[in-house]
């Protein structure tokens, strides 16, 4: 039974990232407990409401699409959900029936579905080896930096594209470090570490667009949400210290012949995510400096390895 309906767009769009979120039954526990922490964090009230209906069968997609009042939106719903379900890579059974059942509600014809899945697939499944053949090899702290960087750039753009590809643009510094130290990493060598290591993939993907959903804008710029600055400093900082903090792990990691254990990393991790926040102080001029040198061809060249980060 439905006790409660989105009352605005921004719920619509924050419920249904959500329930991309919860598709797949097997992560459902890792996933709440994320999301949890995510409303915590961002503050959210609505966050929190729209989790506990949906993981008590109190709100159903049916009641979250009549939320949303326009075609763009509900484009933009399909979009984000898909993020959400290809950010671990492979779409199981379970979320390719949810998507399925997504676009049957949104009323989505098959060629705008196209359109959108082959835009969020570019990014988000791109191969990780493609790098720029140019670029001579930078030594490992300069290029963790670039990646933060570039990162925490990502988060002060208001496009849920540049949300998309902070995910594959960490997996793509991984796959780098690992192969100066000998390692020839794939996709899912590489999702693994970063799961192992306390990096959500599908949970930071939520966490991005919440983030750009809480800042209250439901109106769009170019099919993306247009946003205030007010908040985009908080969503940079975390982005610039998970990436700062995943690339020195990958290095300890490496360096040590893989030698160091799930507590290990997480332990890691943890520290070097305090250790960047200072640091995102200190280079927040130049991260505001690269957010101007990015759109939306820029983003895309840099994940196709074309372009350097």
């Amino acid at each position: 039974m439905n006790t409660m309906s989105p009352v605005s767009s921004q719920d619509a769009l924050l419920a249904i990232c959500l329930f991309a979120a919860f598709a797949d039954g097997e992560k459902s526990t890792e996933e709440r407990e994320e999301i949890r922490r995510l409303a915590e964090e961002i503050g959210s009230q609505n966050l929190a409401g729209l989790s506990r209906q949906i993981l008590m069968r109190k709100l159903s997609l049916d009641s979250v699409v009549a939320g949303l009042a326009s075609q763009e939106d509900r484009l933009l719903a399909y979009e984000m959900a898909l993020g959400i379900c290809e950010a671990g890579g492979s779409v199981s059974a379970e979320e390719q029936d949810f998507l399925s059942s997504l676009r049957e509600h949104l009323g989505l014809g098959a060629e705008e579905s196209r359109v959108v899945e082959n835009e969020v697939s570019s990014i988000v499944l791109a191969p990780v080896a493609t790098t720029t053949a140019s670029q001579p090899a930078p030594e490992n702290g300069s290029m963790i930096i670039k990646y933060a960087i570039v990162n925490g750039a990502l988060e002060l753009l208001p496009e849920t594209l540049a949300t998309m590809a902070i995910v594959p643009l960490q997996m793509k510094m991984v796959f780098r470090i690992a192969k100066s130290h000998g390692v020839e990493l794939g996709a899912s060598n590489i999702k693994e570490f970063l799961a192992t290591a306390g990096l959500g993939l599908g949970s930071q993907m939520v966490e991005g667009f919440a983030r750009k959903l809480m800042r209250g804008v439901g109106r769009k710029l170019g099919g993306k949400l247009a946003g205030k600055a007010a908040d985009q400093i908080t969503g940079s900082a975390l982005s610039f210290a998970a990436t700062y903090a995943i690339g020195h792990v990958a290095e300890k990691y490496y360096s040590a012949g893989g030698r160091l254990d799930s507590s290990g990393l997480k332990s890691l991790f943890t520290s070097f995510q305090g250790q960047a926040g200072d640091l995102h102080k200190k280079y927040l001029p130049e991260i505001q400096a690269r957010a101007t040198t990015l759109d939306r061809s820029t983003i895309l060249s840099m994940i196709g390895g074309s372009t350097p980060v």
